[in-house]
């Protein structure tokens, strides 16, 4: 067998070995990987719909800011558009918001135009709250 062939003189490494010393530390921190906290500032909320344009064409229905939102919590947690869709749906259920959610063709073709923040400076498993204002970046 290939890879028992030299298995006598291969290098051993052993395994490192960790030991759990504070329990109820280390179950809350488990317990935190599933939290998720979105602060939403009531200026941000007043911006959800898109502005009236002036110009002839079709009415954006969303602004860039819902749009950006929608495609960050896309990027974190690694979703589909359709998923990105039911869970803003949730999220606007949970917080009490009577908002319209973008569709996921809508985020599609809204996303080419957007410069997404990026999220790889840190692991993805520790972003765990987003904070959404009117600020640029």
């Amino acid at each position: 067998m290939p890879h028992k062939f030299n298995a006598d003189r291969r290098d051993k490494i052993a395994k490192q070995k960790y030991q759990v010393t504070n329990w109820p530390a280390y179950n809350e921190s488990l317990r935190q990987r599933g939290d998720l906290t979105i602060w939403v500032k009531d200026e941000a909320l007043s911006l959800w719909t898109a502005r009236r344009r002036t110009s002839r064409g079709g009415q954006p229905k969303y602004s860039d800011l819902a749009i950006t939102l929608c495609l960050t919590l896309r990027v974190v947690y690694g979703l589909a558009l359709r998923q990105t869709q039911g869970l803003m749906r949730s999220v606007a259920a949970l917080m009490g918001f009577d908002i319209a959610v973008p569709d996921f063709s809508t985020l599609s073709r809204r996303s080419k135009g957007l410069a997404l923040p990026s999220t790889k400076s840190e692991p993805q498993h520790q972003v765990r709250s987003i904070w959404l204002s009117t600020a640029p970046a």
